[in-house]
């Protein structure tokens, strides 16, 4: 009898340790799925290797900040999305009344890839970069560089104005009807793969370098 007892204390505290292991699952589960809906609320997660905002739309003008690479495309919907690790890095992200934000001090570059439809303006301060990944196909576009920013864009544009800043620089191709294009002697510009109809081109004294201040950017 003795035995017997030994064996359901040993059952009963089997079925109590399955009992708790079962509830600690399903706690487990509940948890994840439902920090998965909040972040879906706001984001979603691409083969796991990037961050896409969904809650962007009607991005006309980019603003890039700090230690950023962005590559900028043409597409029927907009759309941006976020590498490195976004949530774990100093990077902030907004997107507000047609403006895209984008400003990362951190010490490795964070890549953002960013999809437009209707964009006109892109401007780059401090030491970010802005890449075209194809042509990019527009009616107006204005590029301003500053700092010691940089940009090598594809254009396929109708009128473009380009101004490259400080000790910016700018390597441009593509075929252009109108090309404004102002720089200062100590900016770079690479323009010898750029075929505009019209170009007008004035070189400028160095201005000082533009401060660069950021307003109060919110995270998405």
């Amino acid at each position: 009898m003795v035995v017997i007892n030994e064996i359901q204390t040993i059952d009963n505290q089997k079925i109590k340790i399955m009992k708790t292991s079962v509830i600690t699952i399903a706690a487990l589960v509940a948890l994840t799925f439902g920090t998965v809906n909040l972040s879906k609320a706001a984001t979603k997660i691409d083969n796991n290797t990037a961050v896409v905002l969904n809650n962007v739309s009607k991005i006309n003008k980019i603003e890039i900040h700090g230690n950023v690479e962005v590559f900028v495309s043409d597409g029927t919907e907009d759309q941006v999305k976020v590498y490195n690790k976004y949530y774990s890095e100093n990077a902030l992200v907004q997107s507000q009344n047609g403006v895209l934000r984008i400003s990362s001090y951190n010490a490795e570059k964070l890549v953002v890839w960013v999809t437009a439809n209707d964009l006109r303006s892109i401007n780059v301060y401090d030491n970010a970069d802005v890449k075209s990944f194809g042509k990019l196909s527009m009616i107006d576009l204005d590029v301003n560089l500053y700092n010691t920013a940089s940009a090598t864009l594809n254009l396929d544009t109708y009128n473009t104005a380009v101004s490259v800043n400080d000790h910016a620089k700018a390597n441009l191709s593509g075929n252009v009807e109108q090309c404004d294009l102002q720089y200062t002697t100590q900016a770079t510009v690479n323009q010898t793969e750029l075929k505009a109809l019209t170009l007008n081109q004035v070189k400028q004294n160095a201005k000082p370098a533009t401060t660069n201040q950021v307003d109060d950017i919110a995270v998405l």
